[in-house]
């Protein structure tokens, strides 16, 4: 089943608007969700907005909350988002980091008190297609055990990298820290489709490419094992000494994935003096990995974002796949 994209940005702002969102943040921020599935991130995106309405009505989004400035450092600010809408936050988190750049080389944003940003790669694309180059991350609640651990500790804490290009798209990495994030691997779950590669651990502590049994176990496995696991860790420290928010071990102690922390960082592209010469290197480097020997299977090597575009013709012109009872779930949503 498809659903044209504009049908479902209108759902979902319809449904926003009853919710109490403001006429201009109901059109953002449904904007967001239907862009994020438009690009083939359905984890975030559809599947993603009943639990993002169960969170306003259960009083940890705040619908009416705007970020506030806590304190000015130059190129570097502190926010504090007041538990509002995590999608806007993030949106207006990195345009404010895109303005401190204008100004500065360079910005840098944290934000405090902030809820779950749904799709992060939405901010990359943000910063690129301003001509910025673009990096940012959240922490999460503790939902990956450390290596050496079965305990859950630490978040999946999804960092983004971004590079803006003058001819082509830009170059946009969204990564979590797990090997699959929470939404992917409940994908497979529904349709008992096993995992590509094992994404965490079973009951007995094995590594396993069920995504069920990682679900019931919430025992996700951290990308490059004890890298990754170290990775995520760094990430939480610094996005929490950075915002003066909370850590993963504190949202732990909340009991619910709210009042997060997160940094954007962006960097003007068009202050490099040898920007075109730069420009040219990217496009060869970008040649040089299409011309990789094809694997074993016949793949093809691209450029992390590059799929994106594809998708995203596809989708547009077709209608955005969907997943027919969470769709129905979306349509019965009421006051």
């Amino acid at each position: 089943m498809r659903i044209p994209f504009e049908q479902m940005f209108e759902r979902f702002r319809s449904v926003l608007l009853k919710h109490g969102f403001r006429a201009d943040r109901a059109e953002m921020c449904a904007r967001l969700f239907a862009e994020t599935s438009r690009d083939g991130v359905y984890s975030h995106g559809l599947n993603r907005f009943p639990v993002f309405i169960d969170y306003i009505r259960k009083g940890y989004v705040r619908v009416d909350a705007e970020p506030v400035i806590s304190e000015r450092m130059g190129a570097i600010e502190r926010w504090d988002g007041r538990s509002g809408p995590g999608n806007l936050n993030a949106h207006f988190s990195m345009s404010r980091a895109i303005e401190l750049a204008r100004q500065y080389g360079i910005g840098c944003v944290a934000i405090r008190n902030t809820n779950h940003w749904m799709r992060a790669g939405s901010y990359g694309w943000l910063a690129a297609e301003a001509g910025c180059v673009g990096i940012c991350w959240t922490n999460t609640i503790p939902n990956m055990p450390p290596w050496g651990a079965k305990e859950s500790k630490i978040g999946n804490n999804p960092i983004v990298f971004a590079v803006p290009r003058t001819d082509g798209s830009p170059i946009v990495l969204d990564v979590a820290m797990s090997q699959f994030s929470y939404g992917k691997m409940s994908i497979h779950a529904a349709s008992g489709e096993p995992l590509p590669v094992p994404g965490g651990f079973d009951a007995d502590g094995n590594p396993t490419r069920d995504a069920s049994a990682i679900l019931a176990t919430r025992r996700s496995m951290p990308i490059g094992f004890w890298k990754g696991s170290g990775l995520s860790f760094m990430l939480d420290a610094i996005v929490t000494l950075l915002s003066g928010g909370n850590s993963s071990m504190d949202m732990g102690k909340l009991g619910a994935e709210r009042d997060l922390s997160q940094v954007f960082i962006a960097v003007d592209a068009a202050r490099l003096p040898d920007r075109d010469e730069l420009g040219r290197k990217i496009a060869d480097m970008i040649d040089d990995l299409h011309a990789a020997a094809p694997d074993e299977n016949g793949g093809k090597a691209r450029y992390p974002g590059e799929e994106t575009m594809r998708v995203r013709e596809r989708n547009l012109r077709d209608g955005i796949p969907v997943d027919e009872s969470i769709w129905r779930a979306v349509l019965e949503l009421d006051a």
